[in-house]
């Protein structure tokens, strides 16, 4: 989902972060991030309100910042409304995926010790053609339960179809 200073996708496992024209140069030159699931710890999304700007940021285990979103290499920076219910959307299937905070570190560990011996992760192009088909399929089920709007569906397709 492009929003803001960059583009947010998430495939189930992993997050990905590529920065346009518009992103803060230091943030930028660090170059695109892949987060694995298991390396976050939480997801926090404030939207934009009057002339402040809004983010999307993922916390990452280990690498805590007070960073604002213009410079976080983890963090999107989100101008203006139009999108904000889509990095919503996005937020939360990330969210959904993380175990309960309050779920005990055993449980946690276990999460993460799965996670490490999944298999490999496919070819780019087997990646790319499987996480559009997820994408797609995730959007038509949220389509279907009412939670988005056929307006909102459409967006959201065409911007995904786009990206590919």
């Amino acid at each position: 989902m492009s929003a803001g200073d960059g583009t947010v996708s998430f495939d189930g496992e992993r997050i990905r972060l590529e920065w346009n024209w518009k992103t803060e140069d230091a943030k930028a030159a660090a170059g695109a991030r892949t987060l694995a699931l298991t390396d976050l710890t939480g997801v926090e999304w404030q939207p934009a309100a009057g002339l402040e700007n809004g983010h999307l940021r993922f916390h990452v285990r280990n690498s805590p910042t007070k960073a604002p979103a213009k410079y976080d290499p983890h963090a999107v920076e989100l101008w203006g409304f139009k999108k904000d219910p889509l990095m919503a959307l996005v937020a939360a299937a990330v969210q959904a995926r993380l175990p309960h905070p309050a779920a005990p570190a055993d449980d946690r560990a276990r999460a993460v010790e799965a996670a490490d011996r999944a298999p490999a992760a496919p070819s780019p192009a087997e990646d790319d053609h499987d996480a559009l088909l997820r994408r797609l399929r995730e959007l038509g089920e949220l389509h279907r339960s009412g939670v988005l709007t056929d307006e909102e569906f459409t967006l959201a397709k065409q911007a995904i179809l786009k990206r590919m």
